[in-house]
């Protein structure tokens, strides 16, 4: 990429109409800043404009560092924890299933449901969060993140904590639909908001945060449920109730933390207090052009139509289902895999849920490292991952002894799992301002869950004879077609991806040279074409690195 230098008058030829008139000392919203009285920018392309060339050029790889590191103290820890918490209530439902099995204090036993009737547990929640996820998550603007998520999680404490009062199957499926309808939003909220402080092409670090404190959850819930069966009996209450009553109170605990901690957006008041002007300026103008941004509208509704409208959305939206469909039926079943393998006996039954999310952890490390040196571009990893998958629930199909099936539980959790971190990469640099952003990540999920309603449902007593090869076909089935699916939507991605990984690459390039690449960004509103419909070499073909 070219980097010569062009003259230009500051008076005149100085384009920050965008932001405010300049005279005298350059300002970028209005403020003071440091290093833009330059007469010098480097040439760019038209993906750029000579304000943010100059402004982002004042800034050295070390300053960049130490700013988005303060960024990644406020955002990513809090957020990591939030997937925790929610991962582990959620997910523990299975856990509790397991406890005390056989024994008349267990939840099957106490509520008077068989199997089948528990698998609903999982299916009621995610029909609420399909219904409840598109409505919650186009308030998120209105309420701002720190508001919109202390909400969530409070309300969902409290569902939560009144499971351990039902005495009845259709008290447990209540509870369940009201969980997830106050956990709906959740999400999407958080990949909305984190679009609005991260590039497309550094999302797999703060996914990978998300969804190892999600898979750690794995961890925590099985050594707390493993803690929490010595309490049965307790206080008249079952094992299984406390762990669904302590888990609602540190969860409502928890909301007060996010209330405190959770920054807002970029250029909002609260984030002074830790950035100063000049870097908020930096975070925000650092972003690519189609990421939301502080003072975007509250609502959009062309953004919301043209959303619709894309038909990358329903092909990621597909993609999506097909995976859930294999990975829900398979983390909501493993549990009772583990259990009926034998290798444990009550209660340490539930530590051997942990290998698989630690495994899980590990690969998803990998994941983002491999990601941010941009050797492959991420549909590429997503299709190798799938692979992989795919080749654990034939193990599932073919494989009788119980060491086989074990490993194909730990790998096919952590391929499950680790799917999510190149995909919401992915899918984060298709995605058009604010209310764009908002109302397709909200429709995507929702829909997407219907693999969380179908999945639990797969895995019925009825195919228990043979060691569930129907369920597990089907599984097989669903993944093999999220391949093609996957595959199909790479293809209406290709240019905006070779983008990313191009523009990732010109940046590792510039750091090693002492500075930032500032003279070109990735262009989403109007693609380059680097492959043509028919995949051969497109006009741009020759910006590629």
């Amino acid at each position: 990429m070219a980097s010569k230098l062009k003259d230009i008058e500051t008076s005149s030829s100085y384009d920050f109409s965008e932001y405010s008139s300049i005279s005298g000392p350059s300002k970028i919203s209005g403020r003071p800043q440091p290093g833009i009285t330059a007469t010098k920018i480097r040439e760019h392309t038209d993906a750029v404009t000579d304000a943010k060339v100059a402004f982002l050029d004042a800034f050295s790889p070390e300053e960049e560092k130490r700013i988005m590191r303060k960024v990644d103290y406020r955002i990513l820890i809090l957020i990591g924890f939030m997937s925790l918490v929610k991962q582990v209530d959620v997910a523990n439902a299975a856990s509790v299933k397991v406890m005390q099995v056989g024994q008349p204090r267990n939840i099957l036993k106490q509520l008077n449901m068989s199997a089948d009737d528990y698998n609903w547990v999982s299916s009621i929640y995610y029909i609420a969060y399909i219904v409840f996820e598109l409505p919650s998550n186009v308030f998120l603007k209105h309420m701002t993140p720190r508001i919109f998520q202390t909400r969530i999680i409070f309300s969902w404490g409290l569902v939560l904590a009144c499971h351990a009062a039902v005495t009845n199957k259709a008290g447990i499926y209540a509870v369940r639909f009201f969980l997830g309808m106050m956990e709906a939003g959740m999400f999407p909220g958080l990949i909305t908001h984190i679009c609005s402080w991260y590039r497309s092409d550094e999302m797999g670090k703060p996914i990978m945060w998300m969804f190892t404190f999600s898979q750690s959850s794995g961890i925590v819930g099985s050594l707390f449920c493993y803690a929490i069966s010595y309490m049965n009996g307790l206080g008249g209450l079952s094992g299984w109730q406390w762990v669904f009553l302590i888990e609602g109170i540190l969860t409502m605990l928890f909301a007060a933390v996010v209330w405190l901690l959770l920054p807002d957006y970029p250029k909002s008041p609260r984030t002074a207090k830790w950035l100063t002007p000049r870097e908020q300026d930096f975070v925000e103008f650092r972003l690519s052009e189609n990421a939301p941004k502080t003072h975007d509208a509250v609502f959009s509704r062309e953004e919301a139509v043209l959303s619709l409208k894309d038909i990358r959305l329903w092909s990621f939206m597909i993609s999506q289902v097909l995976i859930n469909l294999g990975g829900y039926g398979l983390n909501w079943f493993m549990p009772t895999i583990t259990t009926n393998l034998g290798f444990a006996k009550l209660p340490r039954n539930q530590l051997l849920n942990i290998p698989p999310a630690a495994t899980t952890v590990l690969f998803m490390i990998f994941l983002q490292w491999f990601m941010m040196r941009a050797y492959l571009t991420r549909p590429l990893i997503i299709i190798l991952i799938i692979l992989g998958q795919t080749v654990c629930f034939i193990i599932f199909l073919t494989v009788d002894a119980k060491a086989g099936i074990y490993t194909a539980c730990i790998l096919g959790t952590a391929f499950y799992s680790g799917y999510f971190i190149p995909f919401w990469a992915w899918r984060s640099s298709t995605l058009k301002g604010s209310t764009g952003t908002a109302f397709t990540l909200a429709l995507q999920t929702s829909i997407a869950q219907v693999g969380g309603v179908i999945g639990p449902q797969l895995f019925r007593t009825k195919y228990a004879h043979n060691g569930y090869k129907v369920s597990f076909g089907i599984c097989t089935g669903a993944i093999t077609a999220g391949l093609f699916a996957n595959s199909v939507t790479w293809y209406l991605t290709r240019n905006v991806e070779w983008d990313v990984r191009r523009i990732r690459r010109e940046r590792i390039k510039a750091e090693k040279l002492g500075r930032l690449f500032v003279e070109d960004d990735i262009k989403v509103f109007h693609e380059r074409e680097f492959f043509s419909k028919t995949l051969r070499r497109g006009k741009d073909a020759g910006l590629a690195v």
